[in-house]
């Protein structure tokens, strides 16, 4: 069972996320909070395994909430999902790298909401190709000054490693990761997770953020379809 937390400060919304998330047999809410204070106190609380966080709320907000579950140990496993009424909202960057696994808009499908929060309680990130284009555009954009990672936290990958990092910033799963490279999905999978420990990324979001951050990719870059020795 897979349980849920919801941040909202419109309670007619929560409610309406209750009853179609309670539909599923395989999910439960175990929340509710209409801020960003409660949510972070109701996750750990609650031993919540996702969040659908509203990115704005009074007082503390999603963005904020997400960074206060991040930073906590013992919320380590927690995911969270940021609501947003546009996917061109301005904070998919700041959300990202608060350690948010995904965004969502709030008129998605019923069944694309239920479909998010499997896919995240898996540990995979919830990018849709336009929030990922966004992300992309603003790393782009910001100040070369401005502090990034630098390259060389890169340097405890192999060079399978790396490749394999290049194509999940691509937005591939690891099932397409697979057939690029040759490799069972099994493999694909071990790669992605080793990467993650190795890099200290939460998910696969933060691996994203990483590829564009250290240059490993660059905004346009076609990742490279041939496969390489381990």
């Amino acid at each position: 069972m897979i349980r849920v937390l919801l941040a909202d400060d419109q309670a007619l919304i929560r409610a309406g996320f209750r009853v179609l998330l309670e539909s599923a047999d395989d999910l439960e809410v175990v929340g509710e909070a209409a801020d960003g204070a409660e949510a972070a106190d109701l996750a750990r609380r609650q031993r919540a395994d996702v969040v659908l966080m509203d990115i704005r709320m009074p007082g503390v907000d999603g963005l904020e909430a997400t960074r206060r579950i991040a930073a906590n140990d013992d919320l380590a496993g927690v995911k969270v999902i940021i609501l947003t009424t546009f996917e061109s909202d301005e904070y998919v960057y700041q959300a990202i790298r608060a350690g948010a696994s995904g965004f969502l808009v709030k008129d998605a499908e019923p069944a694309e909401l239920l479909q998010a929060v499997r896919v995240v309680a898996r540990g995979e990130a919830l990018l849709s190709p336009s929030v990922t284009r966004r992300l992309i555009t603003d790393i782009a954009r910001r100040p070369a000054t401005e502090a990034r990672p630098r390259r060389d936290v890169l340097d405890g990958l192999t060079a399978r490693e790396r490749e394999v990092m290049a194509l999940v910033a691509a937005g591939l799963s690891n099932e397409e990761i697979a057939g690029r490279l040759y490799l069972s999905p099994l493999t694909a999978k071990t790669h992605v997770s080793r990467i993650m420990t190795k890099l200290g990324a939460r998910d696969r979001a933060q691996v994203v953020v990483l590829a564009y951050e250290t240059g490993l990719v660059t905004p346009g870059q076609q990742p490279d379809a041939r496969p390489t020795g381990h």
